[in-house]
């Protein structure tokens, strides 16, 4: 059976160039393994029923994005067992709602410059981590954030920053990147990566993202090795 995800790129803050490349790349993954994308900008769509979708998915969103009816709505659908997918400026989105920052696990703070470094991979029992080397060479901002999601013992951590092979690193050792986590009868899963629109071209950075959004889904992974068109 077809499932349905929504892809939700509004900003009112920064905007990555790499959006349209980012939605392009959810859309050859939903034509590959069987799943439907809307994708908007239109916070009135999140004021409306939630429950046709498997997932929502806030792509690179940032600043204020959702009206009180939409976070009234957001909140009501990942606590009844909808999914939520976050990819890199997700965490820089809603700070002006507590809930978002506790249903999203953490917050953005700042970053270093775009550079080469290593993400460790800790949990490959995820679809999202499942067929990444355990040391993963990528390209990032390496997002440093407000507080460390595995603190307070609320994230499922898959994957850390290796803060010696890039520079600029402001956490240190324990420096998550990537997690999941559970809210009411939902599921959360998050992604620092993605800043570049090279990233939606490299097929273990597909993976990645496909694995995530399945797990949110609640949909089958069994497909992740293909990363599709």
């Amino acid at each position: 059976m077809v499932f349905r995800v929504l892809v939700y790129t509004r900003t009112t803050g920064y905007r990555h160039d790499s959006i349209p490349a980012a939605v392009g790349a959810v859309r050859a993954l939903g034509r590959a393994h069987g799943f439907e994308v809307d994708a908007t900008e239109d916070p009135a769509v999140l004021e409306a029923p939630l429950d046709p979708y498997a997932a929502v998915v806030f792509l690179s969103t940032s600043g204020e994005v959702l009206t009180p009816p939409g976070r009234e709505r957001l909140a009501a659908y990942v606590e009844g067992g909808g999914g939520f997918a976050g990819v890199h400026a997700a965490a820089c989105t809603e700070y002006d709602w507590p809930h978002y920052g506790d249903l999203l696990g953490a917050r953005f703070e700042r970053h270093p410059d775009l550079q080469p470094g290593r993400v460790l991979v800790e949990d490959h029992g995820h679809p999202a981590t499942r067929l990444l080397p355990p040391v993963w060479e990528f390209t990032d901002e390496w997002y440093d954030f407000r507080s460390n999601p595995r603190d307070a013992d609320r994230v499922r951590v898959l994957a850390r920053a290796d803060e010696t092979s890039y520079e600029g690193g402001g956490m240190g050792v324990d420096h998550p990147l990537v997690w999941c986590r559970e809210q009411g009868a939902g599921r959360v899963f998050y992604t620092a990566l993605g800043h570049a629109a090279q990233a939606y071209e490299d097929p273990d950075f597909r993976r990645h993202l496909l694995g995530g959004i399945l797990w949110a889904a609640r949909e089958p992974a069994a497909a992740v090795p293909d990363p599709g068109a």
